[in-house]
């Protein structure tokens, strides 16, 4: 389903000087925030605490496991359901105090984008724009060059690709000139190719002091694109900062391949600082979890202790096949905070 918006708000993508009632929007500008947002469905808190800012000019990414609330957060965000407690301003405006001015500068696509297949690309945006005052055809050719559909805008959408309606459908959202861009999955089916074009231009909008909401189960592409994520599990925001400082607080982890690795492992844990760990305790990505062998030694080391270790497997006869010092990154942090659950 997708939200439609409408538009108070001048003629570039630029921010509007309106939009919180206090002259030009700054860099950085906090563009949506939520505080302690709750949802009570029946008996049950389906979100128990959610709070984070978007702010003008950043990608930020919402991640979530099955179950955790984050479709549910997206939903009260533009206003298809309410939250039970807390508040959601964009742009200085209360979401449900007034919905009307507040989604005045959001474009969103939630779920999947919508398009009545036996129009062209442009027929559809047409249409679009109808609903919106103050969006004429100039700005149609603009939001299609934006997503690079100039070439095939004139095809009829039941001829495009899904990366070719998934970028429509994100021109449908930009007709409004938003402040803030709210995107669902946005690379889901895409193909590499797809995926790294999507990329380019959603950090080309965010460039030009839109702020952007992406959610995605893709964690090595949240990596990739955001500035800074929120990850939520049980209905709470766990952690979020910027993508450097939460896998930076990740501890390193060490996968040892050694000719002897009961008694290497037994050495290992029996040195100051390091700690042995199983395969399901160390929340490997993916990748690095079908890389290992059963031989494969697992421990949290500190980086100066690597050589020590080393030095003392040798001078106890283990011979060192390899030795794989772990770069952080957001699917183990993720893992991690989780305890392992489905993303969802």
């Amino acid at each position: 389903m997708m939200k439609k918006t409408t538009s108070e708000q001048s003629a570039t993508l630029a921010p509007s000087t309106e939009a919180n009632g206090s002259g030009a929007v700054q860099e950085h500008e906090i563009v949506l925030s939520a505080e302690h947002v709750k949802k009570k469905i029946g008996k049950r808190w389906i979100i128990k605490d959610v709070t984070f800012t978007v702010r003008a000019g950043e990608i930020f990414g919402f991640l979530g496991p099955n179950g955790a609330g984050k479709t549910t957060t997206i939903r009260m965000l533009v206003d298809l359901i309410r939250p039970t407690e807390g508040k959601i301003m964009i742009c200085g405006y209360d979401v449900n105090r007034e919905p009307e001015k507040a989604l005045a500068y959001v474009g969103s696509i939630v779920e999947n984008p919508e398009m009545y297949p036996y129009l062209t690309g442009w027929e559809n945006l047409q249409h679009f724009a109808r609903m919106q005052p103050g969006v004429d055809e100039r700005r149609i050719q603009e939001v299609t060059e934006i997503v690079r559909l100039d070439e095939r805008i004139h095809d009829k959408v039941s001829k495009y690709s899904l990366g070719m309606r998934q970028r429509l459908g994100i021109a449908q959202a930009l007709l409004g000139r938003p402040r803030l861009l709210i995107l669902d999955e946005p690379t889901n089916g895409l193909d590499p190719k797809g995926i790294r074009d999507m990329r380019l231009f959603i950090r080309e909008l965010a460039a030009q002091g839109m702020a952007v909401f992406v959610s995605s189960h893709l964690l090595s592409e949240i990596q990739l694109l955001c500035d800074r994520v929120a990850i939520v599990g049980s209905g709470r925001v766990m952690a979020v900062g910027s993508v450097e400082e939460l896998v930076e607080d990740k501890e390193h982890l060490v996968i040892w391949e050694l000719a002897e690795s009961e008694r290497g492992a037994a050495l290992l844990g029996s040195l100051s600082g390091i700690s042995v760990l199983d395969h399901n305790e160390a929340h490997l990505d993916n990748d690095t979890a079908a890389s290992l062998t059963a031989n494969s030694i697992i421990t949290r080391t500190p980086e100066e202790q690597i050589p020590v270790a080393i030095r003392e497997l040798v001078q106890a006869g283990i011979a060192v096949h390899n030795v794989r010092k772990l770069n952080p990154t957001l699917e183990q942090l993720f893992l991690g905070i989780t305890e392992g659950e489905t993303i969802e």
